[in-house]
This record gives structure tokens, C-alpha cells and sequence, in this order.
């Protein structure tokens, strides 16, 4: 019997055909070496992990031992009222959980407490106040946890506790809704998934893959995205994810992308509103008629057409100075690291960096405010600046807060205002199509003939290469670091050009 534990359920959070593909895939097809950025993440859990437990005082190791031994030795500390205990074995049929913490309450139940390495709640807005909710892979775990206890006979309450990365003690009220417009609560959601979780690893159930953007970490990556690609499956098409994908081939029998680009729209909104009538509310859930369209346009272009296109003009600010701007941060530690620019100033081109070369709030602030510095050198709405996608803006108003001397929030918010500082992923989305599969901005620059210097460049690689210089101080590392996030710029830069030349050449 395969049990049902809390990575396997993680997993199938992630991606529910991981569940089943670890246990019957097609195993010389899985990447056996763990990805260094993965492998990263793992490292600061356990040191995190490591520091909190150093704080705990006295409690019961539990950690050593084979399976069976340590679920012997955490029921009998249980049944003996031992306060805490660390790492204990708690199983009950096929469910198998290993709690960081199981902690004795004064009405001498007990309550499963995880240690993680990231914060509590998500979604969290600092302009509101709003801590946000809890993240539902640290609620489904919690629930596990809490269902063996219960079913053991050790527990009678419905809630579990997570200790961040800030050493915050967080409880979670597992049969609370999951938010404040839905009625579902995370055991809801926990049940759910265990459900489906237990089919998929007894094979009673066989899903599909999918291509998504979360795959590149996976050890599957190659193995999945060669049966999307060898399946023409409708997954490969930009934002046809998998539950998409799957209430399309449900629904209207449509498997690949050779059908899909000649799905009558019309009837099948037409089938929706029949079976939305007669009570069949999941019939296409969440697929409208303006997606649906999309979805086969960019369908066409990607299988037939081949070529992008451009729907409406678009127009660039003509100005002495053009900045193609990236940032490289490590949000495991919240810590910005590099903020480059590639600066294009009539037939001059230059690469400009404001890097740390240290993790303390004195390297992150300093090269913040040289970066600021360098835009205030510039003739005043005479430069426009290039960056793709939110996130330089998120991360930009995040610092600001956390050093309201460099600049003012005003100041950051007429910055990213201004019509000259352009997120050309915005564009991109808005009005154009290309023939790929992602809109990245690496997918899109190498269909345009840009080409990385580095073999694998990847923001994640950036991270672990960052936090090995830290440690060596190794100038070969920084710089692969500086070359991969000039590149990143450049392939901006090759994006605005390539969006121009195409609007010539019509």
C-alpha cells in the first residue's frame, strides 16, 4: 500500500499527475539529480528548522529510528503525556504523517505544529494591513496531521499550528472557510485531495500532464513535456493550463490541439447554457466565451500560422536614453540582490549593475539608492524604461517601505506612473500573440534569435549562484550572475525592437 503523506499531498497541490507519475511513470524518463535551486530551498528549511528547535528547551527526539520503531515510541509518549515531541511517527491505515511538532495542550490532547520556512499566510497587502490567509499546502498538511491524531485517539480538536520564517506561532482553524466569500473549509479541500490523492497511488485513477510554468523545477519537466508535445496536447497553447484543458477535454471530447482549432465557439457556449439550465452547473466551469476564443486563436497561430501578430499599433516614446531594467532577488531571505539596466543612448549600448555582494539591509539599501541615484542622473523626460512583467514594481514599493529614506512612496508610485516606464509584458499580453507556448520573456526573445550566454539561465539558478558567492566570494560566480541578468535585459531590449521591426514589415 502506498501511503498517503503530507509531501504527497504537496505534491498534489502542485501538479496531481506528479502523485501519479512517481509511483507507475516511466521511471528512466525522472531526473535523478535534485535541482540546485530546489536543493537550496531544502537547505534553508532544514537550517531554519534547526534554529527554531535549538529555542524549544526540552522535548522528545524522535527523529532516528526506521518507521515503525518511531510510531511505536511517539504513541507510547503520547499515551505518557509527554510535552513535545520532535519528529514523531503518526500513521493510521494508509495515512503516514511525521509532525516537526506534536504538542501536549492543557486539556491534554495534543496538536501538530509544523516548522516552516516561509510565512504563515499569503496574499498578504501591506497598504491594507491585510496579513492575508493561510497557505493551503500548510493547511491541507495541518489537516493530515490532525485526521491521524484524531483517528488515534489523541486528539478532539480541529486546528494546527505553523512556526514561519519570522518565528511566528500560527494557528490555523483547519474547519474554518478558506475565505471570506466561500463556504469551503481547508478540510473540506483536505478530504478532497486525500480522496484523490489515494486513487492516483493505487492507480484507480490516471490523470494527465500538463505544461505549466512550475514544471521547470520538476524532476518530470522532460518526461511531461515530451507527451504534451508528442499528445499536441492543448496544455502547450499559452494560459490553457491544466483545469482548462481538462474541463475542455471532458466536456467536449476535445484531446488535442488538431481539434481544437476548429471548435465551433458558438455551440459549444450554446451546450453551456443547455446544461447550465438543466442543473449542470460544472459543464465548462470557469471557460467563457471570450477565453475559449482566445485559447483558439493563440491555437492557430502556435499549430498553423506560425507567425505573431499584432493586433492594434503600438508606439514607443521617442527619448535620448532607453533603460531595459531587471532585478535578481532571493525572496527566501526577502532580499534584493541586483538591479541591472541595460542602457541604449543613441549608438552607445552599456550595462550598468547596482549589486550586493553581501546579505545585510546595509548592501540591499545601498544599492537601491545608486540605482535611484543613476535614474536622477538622467535628463528629466528624456528616457523611458523597459521591464517585463509586475514584479520589479511589487518589489520596488516592498523596498521602499522597508527604507522610506531612499524615496518616498509618492516618488516610487509617479515612477512606475510615468507613460515612458512601460511593462512590456502588459503589451505583450494585451496586444499581441506569438507562436509559443509561454509568453515568458525567454520563450519570446529565443523565438526572436536571442540567445542566453549561459547553458541553463534561470532566475532560480541566480539565486543559488548568489548565495554561493556569499559564501566564496568566488568572482567567477558573480560574475555568471552580472551575464545572466544582462542578458535578461538585452532580451528586453530585443523584445521592444522585435515588436517595431514586425510593425514595419506589415
Amino acid at each position: 500500500m502506498n501511503s498517503i503523506t503530507a509531501s504527497k499531498l504537496y505534491d498534489y497541490i502542485q501538479c496531481p499527475h506528479k502523485v501519479w507519475r512517481d509511483v507507475y511513470g516511466p521511471q528512466d524518463e525522472k531526473l535523478q539529480e535534485v535541482n540546485p535551486f530546489v536543493q537550496l530551498l531544502w537547505e534553508k528549511g532544514v537550517k531554519h528548522e534547526e534554529k527554531i528547535v535549538s529555542t524549544l528547551g526540552e522535548y522528545l527526539d524522535l527523529h532516528e529510528g526506521s518507521l515503525d520503531e518511531r510510531f511505536k515510541k511517539t504513541v507510547e509518549a503520547m499515551e505518557n503525556k509527554v510535552p513535545l515531541i520532535y519528529q514523531g511517527v503518526i500513521k493510521y491505515e494508509n495515512l503516514l504523517g511525521i509532525p516537526d511538532l506534536i504538542k501536549l495542550l492543557p486539556d491534554n490532547t495534543y496538536m501538530p505544529v509544523d516548522i516552516k520556512s516561509g510565512a504563515a499566510y499569503e496574499g498578504a497587502d501591506e497598504e491594507t494591513d491585510d496579513e492575508g490567509k493561510p497557505k493551503k499546502h500548510y493547511a491541507v498538511q495541518l489537516c493530515l496531521y490532525n485526521d491521524i491524531l484524531k483517528k488515534l485517539g489523541f486528539a478532539s480538536h480541529d486546528s494546527g499550528k505553523i512556526i514561519d520564517i519570522n518565528c511566528s506561532e500560527v494557528e490555523y482553524e483547519l474547519k474554518a472557510p478558506k475565505g471570506a466569500r466561500s463556504v469551503e473549509t481547508w478540510w473540506d479541500i483536505y478530504e478532497n485531495i486525500k480522496a484523490n490523492t489515494g486513487l492516483l497511488l493505487e492507480n484507480e485513477y490516471h490523470n494527465k500532464p500538463a505544461s505549466a510554468g512550475i514544471c521547470k523545477l520538476c524532476p518530470w519537466y522532460s518526461s511531461c513535456k515530451k507527451w504534451c508535445e508528442d499528445s499536441n496536447d492543448l496544455s502547450k497553447v499559452f494560459y490553457v493550463g491544466r483545469s482548462v484543458r481538462d474541463r475542455i477535454s471532458e466536456d467536449l471530447l476535445i484531446d488535442d490541439l488538431a481539434e481544437f482549432v476548429d471548435i465551433d465557439i458558438d455551440r459549444a457556449m450554446k451546450q453551456k447554457a443547455k446544461e447550465n439550465k438543466e442543473g449542470n452547473k460544472s459543464f465548462l466551469y470557469r471557460v467563457g466565451e471570450s477565453s475559449l476564443a482566445t485559447a483558439k486563436r493563440r491555437a492557430v497561430i502556435l499549430t498553423q500560422t506560425k507567425k505573431p501578430v499584432i493586433y492594434e499599433p503600438i508606439v514607443f516614446p521617442k527619448v535620448s536614453y532607453e533603460l531595459y531594467f531587471d532585478i535578481e532577488s532571493d525572496p527566501t531571505q526577502d532580499f534584493v540582490y541586483l538591479h541591472g539596466v541595460y542602457e541604449r543612448h543613441g549608438d552607445e549600448e552599456r550595462f550598468i549593475d547596482f549589486t550586493a555582494t553581501e546579505i545585510s539591509e546595509e548592501a540591499e539599501k545601498t544599492t537601491w539608492a545608486k540605482f535611484w541615484e543613476y535614474i536622477d542622473s538622467l535628463p528629466q523626460d528624456d528616457f523611458s524604461v523597459y521591464y517585463y512583467s509586475a514584479y520589479e514594481k511589487t518589489a520596488y514599493k516592498h523596498l521602499q517601505k522597508k527604507y522610506p529614506d531612499v524615496i518616498s512612496a509618492e516618488e516610487v508610485e509617479e515612477f512606475f506612473d510615468n507613460p515612458n516606464v512601460i511593462d512590456l509584458y502588459k503589451v505583450v499580453l494585451s496586444k499581441t500573440d506569438w507562436p509559443v507556448g509561454s509568453y515568458s520573456i525567454k520563450a519570446i526573445a529565443v523565438y526572436l534569435g536571442f540567445k542566453w550566454r549561459d547553458e541553463t539561465p534561470s532566475g532560480a539558478l541566480s539565486i543559488q549562484w548568489f548565495n554561493e558567492f556569499v559564501e566564496s566570494k568566488d568572482e567567477k560566480i558573480l560574475k555568471r550572475i552580472l551575464e545572466y541578468n544582462e542578458d535578461d535585459c538585452i532580451a528586453t531590449m530585443v523584445l521592444k525592437d522585435g515588436i517595431e521591426k514586425l510593425q514595419s514589415s506589415d
